[in-house]
């Protein structure tokens, strides 16, 4: 099994089709296309996934310049509660910090449940936009986003 087809797993069961946050294979595999573009998979512990490991959770993100975007951060449902996403949040404010990024950025939708999450670690908000998101029936939903300075 490669990395996308892990990746694309835990994307399956960790996002609810309402809010149309997946995204497709298709979409995956073109940004990764990108050099500025990675992946981070999660093992159970929340550590680096080795071969032939399932991965529980991943962060997709890509950088510009010494600024790094969060693009995508999931965990699969029954392995939530465990710490696994702060774990990998580290790991990938690590990451942005070894790519000597400055800035790292997220956007979310407005009733996000993870907005907490992230203010916790340090992000700040920083702008909104509005009616930015459309649920599966044509609802609109702002999006917010969010910056933390790095070290």
């Amino acid at each position: 099994m490669t990395d996308l087809d892990k990746l694309m797993e835990v994307m399956e069961e960790a996002f609810d089709p309402h809010f149309r946050e997946a995204w497709t294979r298709r979409q995956v595999e073109d940004s990764l296309l990108t050099p500025s573009t990675y992946m981070l998979l999660a093992n159970a512990d929340g550590g680096p996934c080795s071969d032939g490991e399932s991965a529980v959770g991943f962060v997709l993100a890509r950088q510009a310049a010494d600024e790094i975007e969060l693009l995508l951060i999931a965990i699969r449902p029954d392995f939530r509660g465990r710490g696994l996403g702060r774990k990998l949040l580290e790991r990938f404010i690590a990451s942005a910090a070894e790519r000597d990024a400055a800035k790292v950025f997220l956007e979310m939708r407005a009733n996000n449940p993870a907005e907490n999450f992230y203010r916790n670690a340090g992000f700040e908000q920083i702008g909104i936009r509005h009616e930015y998101y459309r649920t599966v029936l044509g609802t609109p939903i702002d999006a917010l986003t969010f910056a933390r300075t790095l070290p």
